[in-house]
């Protein structure tokens, strides 16, 4: 099992033992290795303190039911242990969108699956969710671009130069924010952090503007935090309270924040805000996921510059499209929290409602059903699998029994469906009828088995074969000829060597003349 106890994941565990396509990283000069010197292990730190640690494992990653980008194999860090703001939230991890190696988004590049940019657009305060876009898009006409550049630091930066409040200029040295890293983009990060002089600019600029609300304590009693009551419960209302908030870039460029871009809710006092802008303990700035909410940020990494279009994010696709931009390709899916364990009317294996044929060649198909039966006795699993391969019209050797595991009257069965015999994978038409029956329950089992419902679905991707596994018939065939000529080579000498004993007569040895030793010449 790769999460150990210390992990508080929202959904079931990965368990690495249970995947026929697992693979772990083994250790090599290339990375840090376990205590056995086994397998590569990984260590994260972010600036809020979070941390994630663990080990590297392959496997075949897929990316949501309204991509159109198909699975593919990919090293990802498994959890042992994780610590912050990481073990504290609902979400079961952090994905790598970073500049690497083993980056999610230069892995698929270097696969040559998308081209080298991608798209992040946060929900709003309280509202959560969002959109990914793997790939690039037509950017809307109105989106402000900055440069990014890639040799200044591993990390996403940008070209701040001023921040405005309420439109009036920070009283700061442009050169403030190009300490260290210079302005880092991580999205990775909650909040935002600015050196300590541009925060107390900040600060000061922002209390200036609200100081007919009244100042109170925030929730960490070991930390001072800036917050303001007094503002009402309604968030669409907060611009008319607070300032906006503009980042100027080099060349003039200016993109503007609402109050939800630098503000979290008071979760004890109703109507209360407090500042989710930071003093960071370095010169660097970053700016973390607060600052762009409701904000479409293009990372274009193959033109070095990174874009900023405030939209809603729930309303993503309809306001691209509304600014003449085609349908984000070659991958998108919104951000809604999707369990492992969903609803059969939800596309659950990450693959469009219709396979497009050249694509994925599907080379398994799992399914967990769930029973529920009136008595505690284990069901005929042959007869079952009988029932579920006439139900998909497959035959009996292609439904095969993983595990099941019981609690009461209810039985969870996994179970396999496998390509025919004769067959590498499974064809488009057959893979998709096989997944849309599934799914849309449309299968008919005996009543003796009770109620079913489907709990997870999976889909795989065929397997390459080896050269001896897609040959090993030829190979097998070339080893018998090869056998059986070299025996009949080997009889047809023993007849010929026998046959000669008898005509050729050998006189004994003392018979022969002595014939006197003779030394070597030299050459």
């Amino acid at each position: 099992m790769c999460l150990a106890l210390t992990v508080n994941s929202a959904d079931p565990r990965f368990q690495p033992d249970l995947s026929t396509t697992y693979q772990p990283v083994k250790c090599d000069i290339n990375c840090n290795c376990d205590k056995k010197e086994a397998q590569c292990t990984y260590e994260r730190r972010y600036a809020e303190m979070s941390s994630s640690s663990g080990v590297l494992g392959e496997d075949v990653l897929s990316f949501g039911n309204e991509s159109e980008l198909v699975p593919q194999r990919a090293v990802f860090g498994c959890e042992n242990i994780e610590t912050g703001d990481l073990y504290s939230q609902r979400a079961d991890g952090i994905m790598g969108l970073g500049r690497g190696r083993l980056s999610v988004m230069d892995q698929l590049v270097d696969k040559g699956v998308i081209s080298d940019s991608f798209s992040l657009c946060y929900g709003g305060m309280g509202v959560g969710g969002g959109a990914m876009v793997l790939g690039s898009i037509k950017s809307p006409p109105d989106m402000v671009f900055t440069h990014s550049d890639p040799f200044r630091s591993p990390y996403y930066n940008i070209e701040l130069k001023e921040i405005h409040v309420a439109g009036k200029p920070l009283k700061l040295n442009s050169k403030i924010f190009d300490g260290k890293h210079g302005t880092v983009l991580d999205s990775g990060t909650t909040y935002a952090y600015l050196p300590k002089d541009a925060f107390h600019a900040f600060k000061d600029a922002v209390t200036r503007k609200v100081n007919f609300l009244k100042q109170i304590h925030g929730l960490d009693p070991n930390y001072q935090d800036i917050c303001f009551s007094g503002a009402g419960r309604d968030v669409t209302q907060l611009s008319k309270v607070f300032p906006q908030v503009d980042m100027v870039f080099t060349k003039g460029q200016k993109f503007s924040l609402s109050p939800e871009n630098y503000l979290f809710p008071h979760t004890k006092v109703s109507g209360a805000y407090c500042l989710g802008i930071f003093a960071n303990g370095d010169s660097t700035t970053l700016l973390g996921g607060i600052v762009t909410r409701n904000t479409l940020v293009t990372y274009d990494r193959a033109n070095d510059k990174i874009g900023f279009w405030k939209t809603n994010c729930s309303e993503l696709w309809k306001r691209l499209n509304d600014s003449n931009a085609p349908p984000p390709v070659p991958s998108a899916f919104d951000g809604r929290n999707t369990s492992v364990e969903i609803s059969p009317s939800i596309a659950p294996s990450g693959l469009p409602d219709t396979i497009i044929p050249g694509v994925l060649q599907v080379g398994l198909i799992s399914f967990d059903m769930m029973l529920s039966i009136n008595n505690t006795i284990k069901p005929n699993f042959t007869e079952l699998a009988e029932s579920i391969a006439h139900e998909l019209e497959l035959n009996i050797s292609q439904v095969r029994l993983m595990n099941y595991t019981h609690t009461g009257n209810n039985f969870v069965i996994r179970w396999a469906i496998v390509p025919a015999e004769s067959a590498n994978c499974f064809s488009n038409t057959k893979a998709t009828g096989i997944i849309r029956r599934l799914k849309e329950h449309q299968m008919h089992i005996p009543q003796k088995f009770g109620s079913y419902q489907l709990v997870k679905l999976k889909v795989e991707p065929q397997m390459k074969r080896s050269w001896w596994k897609q040959h090993y018939w030829a190979v097998a065939v070339a080893v018998i000829v090869t056998s059986v000529l070299g025996l009949l080579a080997l009889g047809t000498w023993l007849v010929w060597k026998y046959r000669l004993q008898d005509i050729v007569s050998y006189e004994p040895v003392a018979a022969r003349a002595i014939v006197p030793e003779q030394e070597l010449q030299p050459l």
